[in-house]
Parts: structure tokens; sequence; C-alpha cells
């Protein structure tokens, strides 16, 4: 072994990653759980994950031949605003947490390049490698957990004990052979509380006995990913949730007093202020040029102006005030037609929640 994890891990700790551990770049027996997930439908229109990029999950030789350990890392992205569960101002909409800074894969790349420099300047030579954040076909979370960064709860999000699930995992795979760390136990233990919170019931038991989310179910999937219209009865779950859901980590135990950035992720003061809690007449209000601005390096740009729109919509529709009913009139002789019929929808529902 040329050095242990614990050299590996102080390196990260120094680059700005909060957890970080090794474990093999062989197989994983999760990729059979995964295909099941994958073909019972629960991955909605992920198509990334049930075409043929789903296959390179088997193996993470596929991404870097002889590739022989993964450095697995995580960076703490929580700070002290309030959860989503502390949210009582129905006038403004909620964007989950992991979206109030820059893009994370602009943010994880440099504290990425840097490690692989110490490792270079350690190894004594260059060596094979391949940066994995989020795009890649990598069962990531499986490999977190196999090298000790945390374990998978019921909500399906990878918890750390000292840090909760507030963090952006991101790996490196290397033809290094480097002593793996050992995973830690899980420790959800009768806990159901991300289970009994979630307002659309999207965490479902699966045949092994554990859980699975059910993406065609699940508010982040539909307010990021889903392009089309959102079915009625789901969208009048959906609250004032316009990008993205953090409820089932809100609620989650571990999170409580897990360790918090005082720092917003941007480098910018004030930008994530902008996307905090934001009024919902205001975002209704934004033309295309403006939605581009505010959030063009935001995880927030994946969802799409029109796309957005139709989520704002719905929130003014679930929001139950009078404030909301112009905003909506104009969104309903929007040219986009998603736009226009999810407002009309909206206008129906304020209607009757002011019954």
């Amino acid at each position: 072994m040329p050095f242990s994890s614990k050299q590996i891990q102080d390196l990260a700790h120094g680059c700005g990653f909060e957890i970080a551990g090794v474990t093999a770049a062989a197989p994983h027996p999760d990729f059979s759980r995964f295909q099941a997930w994958s073909q019972s439908g629960k991955a909605a229109g992920l198509k990334y994950l049930t075409d043929q990029r789903g296959n390179l999950r088997a193996d993470p030789g596929s991404l870097l031949p002889g590739a022989k350990s993964i450095i697995c890392l995580g960076k703490l992205y929580n700070t002290d605003r309030p959860l989503s569960t502390e949210q009582r101002n129905p006038a403004q909409g909620w964007i989950s947490r992991y979206a109030w800074g820059f893009d994370y894969h602009d943010l994880l790349r440099p504290p990425l390049e840097a490690l692989v420099q110490q490792i270079t300047r350690l190894n004594g030579a260059p060596f094979d490698l391949k940066i994995c954040i989020d795009t890649a076909p990598l069962l990531e979370r499986s490999y977190a957990r196999a090298a000790g960064l945390g374990w998978i709860g019921k909500n399906t999000c990878l918890i750390n004990q000292d840090h909760g699930s507030w963090f952006f995992l991101c790996e490196l795979l290397v033809n290094l052979l480097i002593a793996p760390d050992e995973p830690v136990a899980e420790r959800c233990g009768s806990c159901t509380r991300c289970i009994q919170a979630c307002p659309t019931s999207a965490i479902v038991p699966n045949p092994g006995g554990g859980f699975d989310l059910d993406a065609r179910l699940c508010i982040s999937y539909l307010t990021i990913e889903e392009r089309g219209p959102i079915a009625s009865t789901t969208a009048s779950l959906q609250g004032t949730h316009i990008f993205g859901c953090d409820i089932c980590q809100d609620v989650c135990p571990w999170n409580w007093h897990a360790h918090r950035n005082q720092a917003d992720l941007s480098s910018e003061p004030g930008f994530a202020a902008q996307i905090f809690a934001p009024d919902l007449a205001e975002l209704a209000s934004l033309s295309a040029e403006e939605f581009r601005r505010l959030y063009r390096r935001t995880p927030i740009w994946r969802a799409k102006y029109e796309g957005f729109l139709r989520n704002v919509a719905i929130a003014m529709g679930n929001s139950g005030q009078e404030s909301m009913r112009a905003p909506l009139i104009k969104l309903s002789a929007h040219p986009c037609e998603l736009v226009s019929t999810t407002a009309q929808a909206a206008l129906a529902r304020l209607a009757s929640l002011m019954l």
C-alpha cells in the first residue's frame, strides 16, 4: 500500500471536504437493487438511470479501466438558515437547500482538483484517475456507505452521524491501491419520521425489506426533472415548493443538531439571500431574461424557465392567499401552454381553498 486512507482523509479535509473515505473499485452488490428499482418504473423520466448508462453502474472499471480504489468525499452545504418545516409564510416559495448557492458541479471541481494535486505530491508520480461529480454513472451512495461516510437512511439519503445528510457527494476513481475504510452501522432504528412526513408518500417499501424513493411521487423530481404537466392530485400536495423538497431531511433527527456552515456556498455576499424563500408574486413576473440572470449559475436553471413558472403557479394555487389571484390570472394568459393551463388549474384550487 503506497499510503493509507487516513492520509487521504487528512488531505481531503485540508482541501475543504468535511468527510472522506476509501473503498475498493469493485462491482457493488447494490447494483441488483438499483436494477430492480429502475425496472419497476420508480425512476420515472430519469432516462440517464434507465438507458445504456444504467448498466455502466455495474462496475466502476467501466469509467476508469484499471481502477483500484474509490475516494469518496462529502462537502457540507448546510447553513444556519431555517428549515422548510419552519417556513410559515404562504406567500413565499421554497427552494431546496442544496440550490441556495452556485451549481455544486462548479463548486466541487476546484477542491477535487486540489486534492488530486496533493495526492500526486504524496504519491511522487502522476496516476490514472477520473473525477466524478454526480453525473457519472456510479452508485455513489453505495460506495460512500462502503467507504464509511455514513449509512443510507429510510429516506434513501446518505446520513452521516455528525453532519446529517446535508452534503454533496463526489468521488475520485484512481488506479492506486489504498487500504479501504469500514462501513458504519445503520442507525435509523425504528424511526419513520421521513416516511410519515412526505406529503406525497414517495418513500415506499421495497421487496427486500427496505425502502425506495418513487420518483413519480417525489416533489423534488416533479419540480426539477418533470417537463410536462403535474397531475392535480399531486400538485395539491406540493405546498409552496417551487424547486426541490427537503422535508424528509428536515424531519430527520440526525439533521437537527448536525454541523452547519456559517457562510453560504456562494462567494458573493447576498447571493443566497436572493434565493432563500423568495416572494411568489415576484417570481411569477420574471421574464425569461430575468430568470437567466438570477439562476443561470445555480441548480435552479435545470428546471428551465417554463417549468419554473409552472412550479410557481402551483405554489400560488396552494397558498390560499387572495394576493395570489392577480399574478395567477396573468400567468393563465402566458404564451406557453404548460404555464397557462397550470395557472388556470391553480386558480381553481386557490378559489376552493378560499371558500
